[in-house]
């Protein structure tokens, strides 16, 4: 399973890496953006950083004795690392971001992550924010936990999530235009400060990446029979799917435990005998759609819910002046797209 791109230049990896010999030491570290898109023309565009620290608070703590300048100073003032922490667990999706940060001659923003939050959000989609970021390209500078292992669980229940999506018939774009489009259901952003076109830009700048990520689980996926692949010339593959109720089962099954949770909820459950002869809860459903719509809403949900959550966190932390000129790059490029 690969969540990094294994082709980077090793003078440009080890620049990038090199802003962490400027922060207090991380567990894990990954780089994504417009930026790093082969076909990406604006070098002016932020450098994204997601750090995961074991201690946020401890971890703020030491980098405000380094960085003091990176957090917006009334923050500092009133409350420091631990209010830092709280705004970010209490009103945002426990990621703390500091945009606007210049080093290199590069405009930087990074997010802070507990590594326990990001892991839980990886295996369960609690608040689908770091793990529909991981179900992109990204590259990854530093794993000392094994993220990128742990990362398969993630990457094998979004190509579930879309196959109940999508078609009986359908090429490789429209497969990773949909995983892509996951962590965007819902998304408040996308009404007015996203480009309208950046699932496309997405996949079709990277997809030789999404290839590399998820060949894995496409394979595994048709060795069940529940894919068939075929090649149609060119780059593109043309994939087709079984409709049956027992291949919706088994897609169903490799959701996240929290949104089997959920779907339970709201569909009803049933006691089965699983495959270690253990009474497991089964999602009960009578069709295809009914399964899809619900993974729908309770995704779409979850990220509306986190979408807002995190939009709020940021104007707290980062300040008026730097929430709205981010606010208002944003919906600049939104405006281009839509013009």
């Amino acid at each position: 399973m690969v969540i990094s791109d294994g082709i980077m230049e090793n003078e440009e990896k080890t620049e990038l890496a090199g802003f962490l010999k400027t922060l207090p030491p991380v567990e894990f570290c990954c780089v994504y953006g417009s930026t790093l898109h082969p076909n990406n023309s604006d070098k002016s565009s932020m450098v994204d950083y997601i750090l995961g620290v074991a201690d946020p608070v401890k971890w703020h703590s030491e980098n405000l004795e380094l960085n003091r300048s990176h957090y917006a100073s009334w923050m500092v003032h009133l409350g420091g690392a631990k209010l830092i922490t709280e705004v970010a667990d209490g009103i945002g999706v426990g990621v703390h971001f500091n945009p606007f940060v210049t080093w290199n001659e590069k405009m930087l923003k990074y997010g802070v992550v507990r590594m326990h939050d990001l892991v839980e959000d990886v295996l369960n989609w609690q608040r689908f924010y770091i793990s529909g970021r991981l179900q992109k390209p990204v590259r990854v500078l530093l794993d000392n936990l094994d993220v990128e292992n742990l990362n398969a669980a993630n990457l094998r229940a979004a190509v579930a999530a879309a196959l109940l999506i999508l078609p009986s018939k359908f090429n490789e774009e429209d497969l990773y235009s949909t995983i892509c489009s996951l962590s965007y259901m819902g998304d408040l952003r996308m009404l007015f400060a996203e480009d309208k076109n950046k699932v496309k830009k997405i996949v079709q700048g990277q997809f030789n990446l999404f290839r590399s990520m998820y060949k894995p689980f496409i394979e595994e996926y048709e060795a069940k029979e529940i894919l068939r692949v075929s090649s149609i010339g060119g780059q593109q593959k043309s994939l087709s799917q079984d409709y049956c109720l027992p291949a919706t089962r088994s897609l169903v099954c490799s959701l996240p435990p929290l949104i089997r949770n959920k779907l339970g909820t709201q569909l009803g459950e049933q006691k089965i005998i699983g495959d270690s002869s253990r009474v497991v809860q089964e999602v009960v459903f009578s069709s295809r759609e009914e399964a899809a719509r619900s993974m729908q809403k309770v995704v779409r949900r979850t990220v509306m819910v986190s979408s807002l959550r995190q939009a709020v966190s940021g104007v707290v932390a980062a300040g008026g002046m730097n929430a709205g000129r981010y606010l208002a790059n944003k919906v600049r490029k939104a405006w281009k797209s839509w013009t």
